[in-house]
């Protein structure tokens, strides 16, 4: 099987720390050609859409360790198409770059893409929690989101709560995410003027969140594959910031999923898998889902340190799978079309 990573560049890959170095490593501990391409580098030549690919070269024995492998792997340049590849696995870094989608779309039928180019289209901004169904706010805090500075001054002044979140639409990785106080209303005007007015006179759309008990002490990451969650962890903020994302100095603990979180995974998954959204990660708080991540879910190293367990596999084995359904319907196609030329 021949898989294309289409993510950041080689030379960026944090070794001790990087999810898509591990799924890479699991591919060729398998055997399977690997190559990775940036958004940056698709082209189309003679109307066939190609990508500028950095191609790891096989090795007769592959080293167990992670940080070993990268160290020793070699590489070379070569522009392959798209199409030959058997799958693509999408771990390219938020923002979602609307071009690279397009390039996909002309392959989307000949491979097999994970995430769907679909189901990225649609969920790649924190909007996707919206196609929820929560009327009751049961499983998504009351969210609201706007451009208009007066409308989201009036929802806080009268929000219930002393505290809301507030954060950029498009953010990621805990950027930009803030607390706010109704005791700090001085400074909301200008906050709101910073997020929503960019320099060339466009404006950005933010989200108001209602503020969740607890969320001082951390989020919850659940990585689901194909409905279903395959492994979490709990976040939590360093003694400087309100944020738990390891980006942002948070710290990481064993976690086993509660009642309310394994109902939230139920009611959400079936949802995940009809949009083609096969291996996203979660952010939760107080059983109540934040956040939907479907570019380039992280974790895998972290859970698989606290948990013992290899998260990589499950979703190498996935992804095999779903290639062996999709060549055994080609060929079955291919028979009976066989069958009724030779009739």
């Amino acid at each position: 099987m021949n898989i294309c990573f289409l993510m950041y560049p080689w030379e960026e890959i944090n070794p001790e720390k990087d999810s898509t170095l591990t799924l890479i490593h699991e591919c060729a501990k398998r055997g399977h050609g690997v190559a990775i391409c940036t958004p940056s580098n698709l082209t189309i030549r003679n109307s066939v859409t190609n990508a500028f690919c950095t191609i790891i070269e096989r090795m007769d024995k592959v080293p167990v360790s992670i940080k070993s492998y990268y160290k020793k792997a070699t590489t070379r340049e070569e522009m392959l198409p798209l199409a030959g590849f058997d799958a693509i696995f999408m771990r390219a870094n938020p923002p979602l770059d609307p071009l690279m989608l397009n390039f996909l779309d002309s392959v989307k039928d000949d491979v097999f893409v994970i995430n769907s180019v679909q189901g990225m289209r649609e969920a790649n901004n924190k909007l996707y929690t919206a196609v929820f169904e929560d009327p009751n706010n049961e499983i998504i805090p009351v969210t609201h989101v706007s451009k208009n500075k007066d409308y989201l001054i009036n929802i806080i002044e009268e929000s219930e709560s002393d505290k809301m979140i507030l954060k950029p639409l498009n953010g990621y990785g805990g950027s930009g995410v803030i607390l706010i106080e109704k005791s700090a209303m001085g400074n909301i005007n200008s906050l709101l003027d910073f997020y929503i007015n960019k320099s060339d006179g466009s404006s950005d759309y933010v989200i108001l969140q209602d503020y969740i008990e607890g969320a001082d002490k951390g989020d919850v990451r659940i990585l689901i594959l194909n409905g279903l969650p395959i492994g979490a962890m709990r976040r939590i903020p360093g003694d400087k910031d309100h944020r738990s994302n390891i980006t942002a100095g948070g710290r990481v603990e064993k976690h086993k999923l509660t009642k309310a979180e394994k109902l939230l995974c139920e009611k959400i998954g079936p949802k995940l898998v009809k949009d083609g959204l096969y291996f996203v990660g979660i952010d939760v708080i107080g059983g109540k889902l934040v956040e939907v991540n479907v570019m380039s879910p992280g974790g895998i190293v972290y859970i698989n340190k606290v948990s013992k367990v290899k998260i990589q596999e499950k979703v190498i084995d996935f992804l095999e799978s779903k290639v062996l359904e999709k060549n055994a319907a080609f060929r079955r196609m291919t028979d009976l079309k066989r069958k009724v030329d030779n009739a």
